[in-house]
């Protein structure tokens, strides 16, 4: 990232002028009267008054929706126009990167070079790429009799909800809007209530780069009133969601109970990351796992949170991390220097230490951290945490905590490896190392996860499909393959 120092971030913070106003038809909307303070884990501080939606705000974002698909022009420009806007947003969001990190940072406490490396370059690349993707996509004509012609099509599906998390909120956000902005679809976007402000400033970019007014609508407000009645809405024709497995079971039950909308879930996950005697750089396995459990201060659905180790180097593949644990640098989120930032707020620190005592009080041993850190700045600061000692039993290795915690069990032979891999109703990812071939291949296949990576770890490009399997949801962004799930096939016979 460019070369700026703690405090001209602190100064651009304080000018930083953050409207909580939703974004429906291509302008700004005050909604209804009801609002919410979003408040920073940094410190505490209120940002701004962000718009609680109720159903009424609701109900007009998807009205401007549903006008825009049925008369609008947007999913009747030629693909190659959709993709020149996409490629605009994007060139806007690097214009913007600068604010956008901040924003980013500020709402949901992840550290500003992650915000800006990262975060800000994933959103970036997820617009240019379906903006590249958009007049590339092609149609069937399979081989029939002569005397007729078969056609299979891909047309919008029409209307999208998006629900999106907290964690990466614009890179999320950007994983569903990007591809179904691509298919021709409109987009009603509720980002969380934790993070509604970057989304916001999407909403109104998206406007600015010329996106037809009610193609992108952005509304903020919590999940029981904004999201329920989004899932719902009868004019909501595909509803795509990432969060936790439990609100991914309400909108299920939303779809059957209105108007069977297909539902698409990326879900929960408690990942394992099996090391192997044989892994071809040890202090790498144990560095990278460290670096995954704390990366975005543990707040990842992929976060290697059971690091499954052989018996035969598991104290020093522990030792290795504990001592990472210790000097990791935990700060300020808008000091450069800062390498885990706060937790989201106060209610999910107090969740997160909750299943810290219940470690503790089921046995296992507490080898790093375990308690809040920087209580003095008002902020929400967890120190990185590891457990050792844990039995597959306890609810430290099954419950997903979505915090710095690692829990580190052990085995002895690899069958043993993958039945504790598998041992969890969730499969969303999977670490592996090892420097046999065979085995690789062998145990990538026995894992049951939608991810699996081999020798390293968060590794990967738009090019892949990204997704769980079991309670860890359906359907896949990123890749050509997002695309199936904002179009529907048509099937077209002519008799000649």
């Amino acid at each position: 990232m460019l070369d700026i120092t703690h405090d001209e971030w602190l100064r651009r913070a304080k000018a930083l002028d953050l409207s909580g106003a939703h974004h429906i038809d291509g302008a700004d909307e005050p909604g209804g009267g009801q609002s919410y303070a979003a408040v920073s884990p940094r410190d505490g501080q209120v940002l701004a008054q962000v718009a609680d939606a109720q159903p009424a705000e609701v109900d007009a974002a998807v009205a401007a929706a549903r006008r825009a698909f049925d008369s609008g022009p947007w999913p009747r420009l030629a693909p190659a126009e959709r993709g020149r806007v996409l490629l605009r947003i994007a060139d806007l969001l690097e214009e913007q990167r600068h604010r956008l990190a901040l924003t980013v940072s500020l709402e949901m406490g992840k550290p500003i070079t992650d915000a800006y490396d990262i975060e800000l370059r994933a959103a970036i690349n997820t617009f240019r790429w379906y903006g590249q993707l958009a007049d590339k996509l092609t149609d069937e004509s399979p081989h029939t009799a002569p005397d007729a012609l078969a056609l299979v099509t891909r047309e919008p599906a029409g209307v999208v909800g998006a629900v999106v998390p907290w964690n990466f909120p614009l890179t999320l956000a950007s994983w569903k809007v990007a591809p179904a902005l691509a298919a021709g679809c409109t987009v009603v976007l509720k980002p969380s209530e934790n993070s509604p402000l970057s989304a916001l400033l999407l909403g109104r970019l998206a406007t600015e780069a010329g996106l037809p007014p009610g193609v992108l609508n952005v509304v903020t407000g919590d999940g029981p009133t904004a999201g329920r009645a989004i899932g719902l809405h009868p004019d909501v024709d595909v509803l795509a969601f990432t969060g936790s497995t439990a609100v991914g079971r309400h909108f299920l039950r939303y779809a059957a109970d209105s108007n069977l909308k297909r539902v698409w879930l990326e879900l929960g996950g408690k990942s394992p990351n099996i090391i192997l005697p044989d892994a071809p750089d040890l202090e790498k396995a144990a560095a990278t796992a460290a670096w995954g459990i704390f990366f975005n201060q543990g707040e990842m659905c992929t976060a290697p949170s059971r690091l499954l180790v052989h018996s035969s180097i598991a104290e020093r593949v522990t030792d290795t991390i504990v001592a990472r644990a210790r000097e990791l640098r935990i700060g300020d989120p808008l000091d450069p220097a800062t390498e885990m930032g706060a937790l989201v707020g106060e209610r999910h620190l107090e969740r997160v230490l909750g299943h810290i005592g219940t470690g503790l009080d089921e046995g296992a041993r507490l080898r790093a951290g375990g308690g809040r850190t920087l209580a003095g700045t008002g902020g929400s600061y967890l120190q990185p945490t590891v457990f050792d000692h844990v039995d597959p039993g306890m609810r430290l290795a099954r419950e997903e905590i979505f915090g710095p915690v690692l829990s580190v069990l052990t085995f002895d032979d690899l069958d043993e490896a993958v039945a504790l891999a598998n041992a969890t109703e969730y499969g969303l990812a999977a670490g592996l190392w090892t420097s046999d071939l065979s085995t690789a291949h062998q145990v990538s296949r026995a894992l049951k996860a939608g991810t699996v990576w081999v020798n390293c770890y968060e590794e990967g490009d738009l090019t892949v499909p990204f997704g769980g399997v079991k309670q860890s949801g359906n359907g896949r962004d990123k890749s050509t393959h997002a695309i199936e799930k904002y179009t529907e096939l048509k099937t077209t016979w002519i008799q000649l």
